[in-house]
């Protein structure tokens, strides 16, 4: 399969639905987070922005809250969105999951709704994310998995990759790309029953961990 024909269906989806009323979102990952005054925060996945700038306003004006979306459209509805109301400590990005746009070590707090299941390298995103947090920050994903790996037919399918269902990987899978990033101790705080999407079935859960604290101890006797 070809990473960039994922990518241009992605892209061709979520920039018609941008000026759309749906609803994009499939979990609460921001009320989780509770992003903090003078925090730079991170959503991945960041579509019309709402979610950036619930938090940018949480972190006020000593704080950042930045978008990285893979749609044109999205991204520009976001940008005018955060001109119209004035947001200045918002900013938004076009950027690929498994290749952020950002420094490492610069996020206090990354978020995720239904995105990480898009990536075409679930094991290079989840690094990303790893390497834009600081010691000691931490990440709030809502996401989905399949209850057991998606048949090819499917998996090679980009259209049904864009629809937030043939991308999904297993529990197991799921948790081992966290752990292989670097995350221990990750924590479920909510996972639901399976159900069916598209031609799988699949289960919702938002999971939560934060990075290690570099260890400052010395080693001199």
């Amino acid at each position: 399969m070809e990473e960039t024909k994922v990518r241009e269906a992605i892209n061709v989806r979520y920039s018609a639905l941008a000026e759309s009323s749906c609803c994009l979102s499939c979990g609460g990952a921001v009320e989780h987070g509770k992003p903090r005054t003078g925090e730079v925060c991170l959503d991945l996945g960041s579509g019309r922005g709402a979610d950036v700038l619930r938090m940018a306003e949480a972190v006020g004006l000593t704080g950042h809250a930045y978008g990285v979306d893979i749609s044109d459209g999205m991204v520009e509805k976001a940008r005018l969105t955060a001109e119209r109301l004035g947001a200045a400590n918002a900013t938004f990005l076009k950027g690929e999951l498994d290749n952020l746009p950002l420094p490492a070590e610069g996020m206090d707090l990354v978020v995720s709704n239904c995105t990480i299941n898009h990536a075409a390298d679930k094991p290079a995103a989840w690094r990303e994310i790893y390497r834009v947090l600081k010691p000691g920050g931490r990440f709030v994903v809502s996401d989905i998995y399949a209850t057991a790996p998606v048949p090819a037919q499917y998996a090679s399918d980009p259209q049904a990759i864009a629809e937030c269902w043939a991308g999904s990987v297993t529990r197991q899978e799921y948790f081992d790309n966290l752990a292989q990033a670097g995350f221990t101790d990750v924590s479920v705080l909510s996972e639901s029953t399976p159900y069916a999407k598209g031609s799988i079935e699949v289960v919702s859960f938002t999971i939560s961990a934060t990075k290690a604290k570099r260890c400052c101890c010395s080693t001199k006797k």
